[in-house]
């Protein structure tokens, strides 16, 4: 067995990471000034239909469709929006919901290039940056989508500071924005790692990733990636290292990723969860990567699996006795 995991390089900016945008904590606790910029011209609105987000494929390259807050006036939503921060030249950027509208890109009358994308999709193809300033837009207002009422006393709330938080004006009670974390992990022993097959999508796609699962309220980093790891595979994990985090906006987790080593060898699924665990080789796994194959398909970049499992075969994290 492998001692302890030594990582050489933890440093890499996901997908939905690298968000660009101050996100104005002073400037949102000022309702004057979050009515005047949402009203002003140079304001930027990033408009999402049903979570769908607004892109704009003309140019360049995909780059997230902003519009004017005059092209959102024009729709009448009965919705506020969400303040997401300031940009590098002190703009207000908000994200809209207009999801009451039955056809936005008529309403809109949208040019050719700009279209509504399914934001998983969409991200694939945007500039790193967008797709954190995306991610934050799609978790608050799948968010407030969500929470419409009081989980106290059931009375309808409203949003405050640019959509930080919803308050009940029966009750008192203020409602915030939740993030789930969660701990994926690569698990290895020697020249071989653990990887997974969940029973749901990876199953139809013949797709094999980390392991995974939520922190639970009581339990650290490392707790959980040990019990995650010995319910879903019966595996014993012992030195745990942290390796870098990915905000996911399905509908709003925090994925925690870490390379741990592996303190037995035996596997036991748990079939409710697992429709297949096993250990693969380095060489197999680095065909995989490449693209070849081998009977096996790995995530693609836009997921954190994907550098776990690249960090792990490319040496990044080496293993010592």
């Amino acid at each position: 067995m492998n001692g302890f995991c030594r990582s050489l390089a933890v440093s890499h900016v996901h997908t939905f990471a690298g968000n660009p945008l101050d996100r104005g904590d002073a400037e949102r606790r000022d309702p004057a000034w979050l009515e005047a910029r949402a009203r002003a011209p140079e304001s930027r609105y990033l408009p999402l239909h049903q979570l769908n987000v607004l892109v704009d494929a003309g140019g360049e390259g995909p780059r997230l469709g902003w519009l004017k807050s005059s092209d959102v006036a024009r729709l009448e939503v009965d919705v506020p929006p969400v303040f997401l921060g300031l940009d590098d030249d002190g703009v207000a950027c908000f994200a809209q919901d207009i999801s009451e509208v039955h056809d936005p890109s008529h309403e809109l009358n949208l040019p050719g290039g700009l279209s509504f994308q399914e934001s998983r999709s969409a991200a694939m193809a945007l500039p790193g940056a967008e797709t954190g300033i995306l991610a934050q837009a799609r978790a608050q207002i799948g968010w407030h989508q969500r929470h419409q009422f009081c989980s106290v006393c059931g009375e309808r709330t409203v949003q405050g500071k640019g959509g930080v938080v919803r308050s009940c004006p029966g009750c008192g009670a203020d409602h915030f924005p939740r993030t789930d974390p969660v701990a994926i992990m690569l698990i290895v022993d020697g020249d071989r790692c653990l990887l997974g097959q969940s029973n749901g999508p990876l199953v139809r796609i013949g797709m094999f990733s980390a392991l995974a699962g939520f922190i639970e309220q009581g339990e650290s980093i490392e707790e959980a990636v040990r019990r995650e790891t010995l319910e879903e595979a019966g595996i014993r994990v012992g030195r745990v290292r942290y390796h870098s985090s990915q905000p996911w906006p399905f509908p709003s987790s925090l994925m925690i990723g870490c390379h741990g080593v592996a303190e037995s060898t035996d596997i036991t699924i748990d079939t409710e969860e697992m429709h297949d665990v096993r250990w693969v080789d380095r060489d197999t796994v680095r065909a995989a990567l490449a693209g070849e194959d081998v009977g096996l398909k790995v995530p693609g970049e836009i997921a954190i699996a994907h550098h776990l499992i690249r960090a792990w075969a490319e040496g990044e994290v080496s293993l010592t006795a």
